[in-house]
């Protein structure tokens, strides 16, 4: 059986990109490789093996155009609401908490942040499939 074990962004700044996914997901380096042309940052914590990784050309210059195919990468939390009030204490911009429902039931809460490069990221309450 096929298992997810990362997924890749392009960084413009790596020291700014490492400091948002720590401070905002607990994420911490667990790789770094370094080239002649980019530089590969393999970003996890303790609660998943599933890593993001930066990847940060070091001839660029200018941010990257994401285009309107790149969708979002999402993380499960406890307590939506906590780490809304959190992200928001610590000087990171989520927007409004939404609430999907399915058939007259909850499916998900959550809301949307972008990191330093403008990627969009999900958070999402723990609750039926999300987990």
């Amino acid at each position: 059986m096929a298992k997810a074990i990362h997924m890749m962004i392009r960084a413009l700044d790596e020291g700014r990109s490492v400091a948002f996914y720590n401070k905002a997901f607990g994420l911490g380096i667990a790789d770094r490789y370094d080239f002649d042309d980019f530089t590969l940052v393999y970003l996890r914590n303790a609660e998943a093996d599933f890593e993001v990784e930066l990847t940060i050309n070091k001839d660029r210059g200018e941010p990257y155009d994401l285009g309107d195919g790149y969708g979002h990468i999402a993380f499960c939390v406890e307590d939506l609401d906590a780490e809304h009030a959190r992200f928001k204490a610590n000087g990171i911009v989520p927007r409004d908490i939404k609430e999907l429902h399915h058939d007259g039931a909850l499916m998900a809460r959550f809301f949307f942040v972008e990191d330093p490069d403008g990627y969009k990221i999900e958070v999402l309450q723990q609750h039926g499939r999300y987990r």
